[in-house]
């Protein structure tokens, strides 16, 4: 039975589809079976895994939005062994205004991750930056939460209401969530700023802050626009030697190493 994660920040711009892609990718590339659902209505993980977003036949707006949906019609081969993906649209922008009415909303998608579940080792949500329906549902179906921060000045800004809707969706809707870990990224060492940063994040949330620290990259920021992971596109750059190191670290704590 794999596990779901949900990589999840309200804030934009802290790397969560950076993280989505690279660390499935890596993770793929070590012989793990993954699957990663796009939920985020801009679909950058889904262009950035290499999908034509105009060219799909179906989406996670239609495992949210059409009654009895299979969601193994959703599921796409990426250009990576191993790594499977579920593409978003934009349909997925007016998906949240269209399941008001609908019964039990909430764990729809986890209802169709369970039909699943048993055919990867992980299974990855990229959350949009907000704290709506779409986020919720991803919440609710899994089993834990990524949270990636990055190195800037306003880091924690939004931390608290973050863990607070995380303790809600605990509390109503699955009681068993937990937080898989924290990432930091787009460091840079000839900063004092980002080192204050990865301090007070490590203050916050103690050991749940991985070792790993992913540093800003150019080459991390190219990639997706050739629709490729890290891993692919450049390597032997420092971003994919980060990826490859955080992907050995997920799994050592996992206890999968």
């Amino acid at each position: 039975m794999g596990k779901t994660i949900a990589i999840f920040n309200q804030k934009g711009g802290v790397g969560k589809t950076t993280t989505n892609i690279n660390l499935a990718a890596c993770l793929a590339l070590k012989g793990k079976k993954v699957l990663v659902l796009d939920i985020d209505p801009q679909g950058n993980t889904t262009s950035g895994l290499g999908v034509d977003k105009r060219a799909m036949q179906t989406s996670t707006y239609d495992i949210l939005a059409t009654p009895n949906f299979n969601i193994k019609d959703a599921i796409q081969k990426t250009r990576t062994k191993n790594l499977d993906l579920i593409p978003a649209s934009t349909a997925l922008a007016g998906a949240e205004v269209e399941l008001v009415n609908v019964k039990g909303r909430e764990k729809i998608l986890k209802k169709a991750i369970a039909k699943v579940k048993d055919k990867y080792d992980y299974i990855f949500i990229d959350c949009p930056p907000s704290l709506g329906l779409l986020t919720i549902n991803s919440l609710t179906a899994v089993d834990a939460v990524l949270i990636p921060i990055q190195c800037e000045f306003y880091a924690l800004e939004g931390v608290a209401q973050l863990i607070s809707t995380i303790s809600i969706v605990k509390k109503n809707l699955n009681a068993d969530l937990k937080i898989q870990g924290v990432i930091l990224s787009m460091f840079d060492g000839r900063t004092n700023l980002s080192a204050q940063v990865v301090e007070e994040v490590k203050k916050y949330f103690g050991k749940k802050v991985y070792k790993t620290i992913i540093p800003r990259n150019i080459r991390l920021a190219e990639a997706p626009s050739y629709g490729m992971s890290i891993a692919e596109y450049d390597p032997k750059s420092k971003g994919a030697e980060a990826y490859r190191d955080f992907a050995e670290e997920f799994l050592e704590v996992e206890g999968e190493l």
